[in-house]
């Protein structure tokens, strides 16, 4: 804008001296440019600018006036343009009432300067006023409009609908999962697969698919191999685990990357499961041979697991949106029936209590009645609280699946007298937190099942966890299973499609020399020697 009033000026007055306005507009630019957000130098600065361009409108309309190049006045159109600056800046940096004081300030000084100019001072002439007037209003509107201005020109910003938005996802979702191969979004049958993918590109002896859990440590979705592995799944190790984790590159190492390995020569590869900038997954390959994974064989794999991530990714996090939707969904449940019908059951029994004690002499008949109804409204209270428990129980991050076991099974066994023995075989690692819950809830419905319907006096129950491999057993020594109870098949086929879910098997079969035995398994039997914890704990402990 300098270089464009000082040409015009040049042009209007042919007079280099004229161009000292110019290099007062410079001199007071530098403030404002040099030192923009300066709550004082800045503005400062603004307001310089906009006085000096009012006197040298005067100055220049009365030296153009003298050349005779332009309409007697009209000669401030040269240097009025400049205002544009100072009050652009103050619009851009929404200072209204600056912006309304440079107007004022501008006026003022275009004033003074046409009273200054020459034998007939500038402001008398009707060019002059019309130059001024315009510049000013053009001023004015650039002052108050540029804000409007600019919101009707940026996109408004959408407020959250955070359930609108999430309908919306879970829609898209829907719709793309029943078009994936297979319709499933199941971290451990695309984790298998993708196993299945790097035979062909990396044979080796044992392979694994990792996932984070939280805390710092893994869990195994998927396993290959003679024999289970006991892998190192913990982020903070000296491993190549956690330095493929860490630097989301390839990792080859000269030894295995289990806990325990009687081998002697075993090349491993780490390569990490990479979803835009974020580690979702690491996959292991080993070999009991030496120099087994040259950068050729670790190229192909990485063209394996890239598509696999983005894959894995949706699988994980339709995993947790599944999770998050059930546990809401529990809590709800809970809370509607501990706020609804057991109070009002609680309030049924109270009125129970009262009848009985306002009942005349001689209605022995009745008084009894009494006593069977409102035994029989203690003993629904008592399911209802056994229900909530129930729904509120979950596997905590750092107690375990056999502790959530436990811990229901203890409470269940106290409410019904019955002997619970515990036999535990959990590893440090842990499964993914989704197969933990639905383990969890089957071993629910198995332990219910026996309080309700068994009639049995000992609780046998068997919780043996070694990732990717889980057995949960649960016996007891009533009177077996009834098939042509509606309520027990109900219960079975809830227990089958949970056991479906990820992809475990369900076995009923009767126990020597009386009851049943309820078992789901998930993966492969162990090999391995294991020492197991026994506990046979006294009657409702």
């Amino acid at each position: 804008m300098l270089a464009l009033v000082g040409a015009l000026t040049l042009i209007a007055t042919q007079d280099l001296a004229e161009l000292r306005w110019i290099a007062l507009l410079a001199v007071a630019a530098l403030p404002a440019l040099l030192t923009p957000d300066h709550r004082i130098a800045a503005p400062l600065g603004r307001f310089a600018e906009v006085t000096i361009t009012g006197l040298a409108a005067g100055s220049v309309a009365a030296a153009a006036d003298l050349t005779g190049t332009v309409d007697a006045g009209f000669g401030a159109e040269a240097v009025l343009p400049y205002l544009a600056v100072p009050l652009l800046t103050a619009a851009l940096r929404r200072r209204p009432t600056e912006g309304a004081a440079l107007l004022g300030v501008a006026a003022v000084a275009m004033v003074a300067g046409g009273l200054m100019g020459g034998d007939v001072p500038p402001i008398t002439q009707p060019g002059y006023l019309a130059a001024c007037g315009q510049w000013l209003v053009l001023g004015a509107i650039v002052t108050f409009a540029a804000d409007t201005m600019r919101q009707l020109m940026q996109p408004a910003e959408q407020q959250p609908q955070p359930y609108a938005e999430a309908t919306r996802l879970l829609t898209q979702l829907r719709s793309v999962a029943r078009s994936l191969p297979g319709a499933t979004l199941d971290p451990g049958g695309i984790s298998e697969h993708l196993l299945e993918e790097l035979r062909a590109a990396a044979p080796g002896n044992r392979a694994a698919v990792l996932s984070a859990s939280g805390g710092g440590r893994l869990v195994v979705l998927a396993q290959t191999g003679a024999e289970r592995v006991d892998w190192e799944v913990t982020l903070d190790a000296d491993s190549a685990i956690a330095d493929a984790w860490a630097s989301q590159q390839p990792q080859v190492a000269s030894r295995s990357q289990a806990r325990t390995h009687a081998g002697a020569e075993v090349s491993s590869l780490v390569v990490p499961l990479v979803a835009g900038v974020r580690t979702i997954g690491l996959v292991i390959l080993e070999s009991d041979v030496p120099q087994a994974y040259p950068p050729a064989v670790v190229s192909g794999v990485l063209e394996v697991t890239g598509p696999a991530a983005l894959r894995l990714e949706a699988a994980l996090l339709f995993d947790d949106v599944r999770s998050l939707a059930t546990n809401e969904e529990r809590q709800r449940l809970a809370r509607e029936i501990h706020d609804g019908v057991a109070q009002e059951l609680v309030m049924v029994g109270y009125g129970i209590d009262n009848a009985q004690a306002t009942l005349p002499e001689g209605a022995e008949e009745t008084a009894e009645e009494l006593r069977i109804l409102r035994g029989e409204v203690t003993r629904v209270i008592t399911e209802l609280r056994l229900s909530l428990f129930e729904l509120r129980s979950e596997v905590d991050r750092n107690g375990g699946l056999a502790a959530a076991i436990a811990e229901y099974a203890r409470t269940l066994g106290t409410s019904a007298g019955l002997r619970v023995h515990f036999t535990f075989d959990e590893s440090t690692a842990r499964l993914p937190a989704a197969t933990e819950a639905e383990l969890l809830r089957i071993a629910q419905e198995a332990i219910t099942n026996a309080r309700k319907h068994a009639g049995a006096s000992n609780l046998w129950v068997t919780c043996t966890v070694d990732p990717p491999y889980a057995e949960i057993e649960v016996s007891d020594d009533g009177k077996g299973f009834a098939d042509d109870r509606p309520d027990g098949r109900y219960g079975l086929a809830i227990m089958a499609e949970r056991a479906e879910r990820i992809r475990g098997r369900l076995e009923i079969r009767p126990r020597h020399p009386s009851g049943t035995t309820v078992a789901v398994k998930l993966g492969t039997s162990t090999r391995r020697d294991s020492v197991r914890d026994s506990v046979s704990a006294p009657e409702g402990e």
